[in-house]
């Protein structure tokens, strides 16, 4: 069964809602409660939920535990993947030293840049290596997805390497908008029949801090004369 991305997006939410409740050792919730938390409606929380199983007791509600295991297993965050970084500039070498993603099964497994300065170096106790290294390193290590944090001029070049390798889940974070990368090879497409369909998430901060400034906006502030 294959869920609605926007469903895929508040049941991430929900869990991180369950987390914090499971945190305060809250047992129980509701949808209402669910609701108000995601700022959405309980009919819209229940809606979701069909996705995950029928785990609410009416009276009683969910139990935080059992709903929160049943959304990890929904979302495959009870398994392991592996995953490569892209680009290791700032950005890369942050993520890289993100210490939450091992919590939820993200297993950084490679490094990877063409940049000479960097590359031998290590990060996280896992060298840099360079892109040409990238096609031999996912077949022998089953990579599942990567993290793209390139300059945007070099993001769709990159994301398609990417794709060329055998990565077809992507979470770009370069602020460009990325065409969506296709195997150029038929030959291969039939070789890998059940993962050639590409998948790109995309990590935009400056399209939220653009968001940002209009919803900060003051119409009394004098604009910017080089715009």
């Amino acid at each position: 069964m294959t869920i609605p991305s926007a469903t895929v997006s508040r049941l991430v939410t929900y869990l991180r809602i369950l987390e914090e409740l499971e945190l305060n050792e809250v047992k129980h919730t509701s949808s209402g409660d669910l609701a108000e938390q995601a700022q959405v409606t309980a009919f819209q929380v229940r809606k979701d939920l069909t996705y995950v199983g029928r785990h609410g007791t009416r009276g009683k509600g969910y139990t935080v535990a059992v709903l929160k295991r049943e959304i990890i297993r929904v979302l495959g965050l009870n398994q392991r993947w592996k995953v490569v970084i892209v680009g290791m500039g700032r950005l890369g070498h942050a993520i890289a030293n993100f210490p939450v993603a091992t919590e939820y099964q993200f297993e950084y497994t490679g490094l990877f840049d063409v940049d000479p300065k960097v590359v031998g170096t290590a990060v996280g106790g896992l060298p840099i290596r360079h892109m040409s290294q990238l096609p031999q390193f996912v077949a022998e290590h089953g990579v599942d997805m990567a993290f793209l944090t390139v300059p945007p001029e070099r993001a769709q070049a990159a994301a398609e390497k990417l794709v060329e390798a055998g990565i077809y889940s992507i979470l770009n974070f370069a602020p460009t908008v990325l065409r969506p990368p296709q195997l150029q090879d038929e030959k291969e497409i039939s070789k890998t029949p059940e993962r050639h369909n590409v998948t790109v998430e995309n990590v935009d901060f400056l399209a939220g801090m653009k968001r940002l400034a209009y919803y900060t906006r003051k119409p009394d502030r004098p604009e910017a004369e080089d715009i």
